[in-house]
């Protein structure tokens, strides 16, 4: 198991980076997939259709997202754990995401995968 750690600048101030990712719809919208998460601490969530699906642990309302979080095709009960904190930079939001526990062999498909499925589209749809 490995680690990811990435940070991004978004456009627009932590509520709404917050509530983009932990709202079905908002989430739906900017990823152009399916979503249905829920925005309550331990509410399971499934998104991309159902290629990623999880469980909420901590929800800090603008300031921290975490996740167990999983591939729908990782061995059964392999989880890992996603980390989103939110930081103000005047009104633009600093986003630290650190990834922890990743298969191996998942660590460079992941890698990738959060630029061009999240940070990527993301940035367009806050943009708009």
């Amino acid at each position: 198991m490995t680690s990811i750690h990435q940070e991004i600048t978004f456009d627009a101030p932590p509520s709404r980076v917050y509530k983009t990712l932990i709202d079905s719809g908002e989430f739906a919208c900017f990823t152009g997939a399916p979503a249905d998460i829920s925005p309550e601490e331990g509410g399971a969530f499934i998104c991309f259709g159902t290629f990623i699906l999880g469980r909420n642990i901590e929800l800090i309302p603008d300031k921290r997202i975490v996740q167990a979080w999983r591939v729908f095709n990782w061995a059964e009960g392999v989880y890992s754990i996603v980390r989103f904190d939110l930081f103000d930079e005047g009104g633009k939001t600093r986003l630290v995401m650190d990834h922890t526990g990743v298969p191996e062999d998942a660590v460079g498909h992941i890698d990738s995968g959060w630029g061009q499925k999240y940070w990527e589209p993301l940035r367009k749809y806050l943009a708009s």
